[in-house]
């Protein structure tokens, strides 16, 4: 038996018997775990309370040999709140919504548990604590958060130069197949043609330029959302079940 000691960030829970949840966190050093929680589902239970989604814990295991991550799920026995990030989401419709599609991206992004995944973690705790602060419009963050996603996986799409032969941008068209941004000798079929101003928001996304992101039309931050929508989707192979709820 080994005590692990961890801090993270609550994806989702799930029921388990009468009083117990599993909890999945996305960790610091041990990327996804799954971990059961013991009768946190009794009102009486603070533990319980600190392990709800979007919350950032300091949690303690118990594990049986000595990996976190063997046979049978550990057990969650302790739990020292970081930061409530729920309290400054769940009340908004639309920050809501965007912090559900990125808990759901950080662990599509992490399926190997007890693989550690320190990019995509420091990514998901910045991004919920901006999106708690409502420094940004929502859909705004969640774009940042999913394109930076795709970046720290292997997947950084081009905004300018052309993504197959490298020709200086900007470039007029975009495939997601090809990775971003094409000129007319590399154009595939079913690339399409956004707005400039379009692709100059999505790399001012993925750069941090948030002095160019907040003062863009919504009619192209609508844009943008579907062409990021879209590149996900190819990546991950399938959709994402939450992004249908976000608000353009």
């Amino acid at each position: 038996m080994s005590l692990f000691r961890d801090d993270g960030i609550v994806l989702r829970t799930q029921k388990l018997g009468e009083a117990d949840r599993i909890i999945t966190l996305l960790t610091r050093g041990h990327g996804r775990v799954r971990a059961v929680a013991r009768g946190v589902r009794r009102t009486k239970s603070k533990f319980g309370a600190r392990l709800e989604p979007f919350s950032h814990v300091d949690v303690q295991f118990f594990a049986r040999g000595s990996e976190l991550i063997g046979r049978g799920l550990p057990l969650c026995t302790q739990s020292e709140t970081i930061a409530p990030y729920g309290g400054g989401i769940v009340t908004d419709y639309a920050r809501y919504t965007a912090g559900t599609a990125m808990l759901e991206t950080a662990e599509r992004f992490t399926d190997h548990e007890g693989e550690p995944a320190v990019q995509q973690y420091l990514l998901l705790v910045g991004a919920l604590r901006t999106l708690a602060r409502g420094e940004h419009a929502p859909n705004l963050i969640l774009d940042a958060f999913l394109l930076r996603s795709l970046a720290v996986n292997g997947y950084a799409p081009s905004f300018g130069d052309c993504a197959q032969c490298g020709m200086p941008g900007p470039n007029r068209f975009f495939s997601v197949a090809a990775g971003g941004s094409v000129c007319a000798d590399c154009r595939a079929p079913g690339s399409v043609v956004p707005s400039p101003e379009a692709l100059v928001l999505l790399g001012a996304l993925l750069t941090g330029d948030w002095e160019t992101a907040d003062t863009c039309e919504p009619r192209h931050v609508r844009e943008g959302s579907g062409l990021v929508s879209a590149y996900l989707h190819w990546h991950l192979e399938r959709g994402l079940r939450s992004l249908r709820y976000v608000e353009k």
